[in-house]
């Protein structure tokens, strides 16, 4: 029989090697991975020039003030929803041979939504030709 008192040891893990083993690990997939580009846009914005050009005979003008009202051919909206836009739209397209030209006119403090909308509209009554009219700088 063993008499002698059992010593008690509190048992202690080191974390220390774990801890720099799990940041070497760490450091190296970041230095191995690659990073792709999901999605990147090129842009060319378009710049206004001096000339002059005419406007089409059919045309729908369409006005989009910044407190957000929205204007068909001088004739006020009721709301800026898009089933209002595209009845005004269906409304105003009188054009029997061919596609009218669609000029959006939106203030520059316009929201872009609001801009965004009316295209949507447009396209979804059949109006492809879409245009934006610029002013020239000083």
């Amino acid at each position: 029989m063993n008499f002698r008192p059992v010593s008690k040891e509190d048992l202690d893990i080191n974390l220390t090697p774990l801890i720099d083993v799990v940041f070497l690990l760490l450091i190296f997939f970041m230095v191995s991975t690659t990073f792709v580009k999901q999605s990147e846009i090129e842009l060319t914005l378009p710049e206004a020039s001096e000339e002059l050009r005419t406007d089409p005979v059919d045309k729908i003008e369409i006005a989009i003030s910044k407190k957000g009202e929205i204007f068909i051919n001088g004739q006020a909206l009721v709301n800026s929803q898009l089933e209002t836009i595209k009845k005004g739209l269906v409304d105003n397209n009188t054009e029997v041979d061919g596609e009218p030209v669609v000029i959006i006119n939106a203030d520059e403090q316009a929201r872009h939504q609001l801009v965004i909308d009316v295209m949507d509209a447009a396209r979804q009554v059949g109006l492809f030709k879409v245009t934006f009219p610029t002013r020239l700088r000083d």
